[in-house]
């Protein structure tokens, strides 16, 4: 993108820093939106990731969740 341009979070619609993009898919997220994997410490979206309520609420990206049995 340009220099100076914001694009909008792939989850909510705000404006989110071009330099916030998932780690997997590479739409433009959010603070509020992102996901940070306990495994491997990426940044994700909602839709990459998904949340293991077993572990206490961890967050895992696509990849790692791939490799937890």
């Amino acid at each position: 993108p340009p220099v100076g341009v914001s694009k909008a979070c792939s989850s909510c619609v705000r404006i989110a820093d071009v330099k916030e993009a998932c780690t997997q898919c590479d739409r433009f997220v959010c603070q509020n939106c992102s996901r940070l994997c306990s495994c491997c410490n990426t940044i994700t979206c909602s839709l990459c990731s998904t949340v293991d309520g077993d572990v206490g609420e961890q967050v895992l990206c696509n990849g790692c969740s791939v490799f937890q049995v």
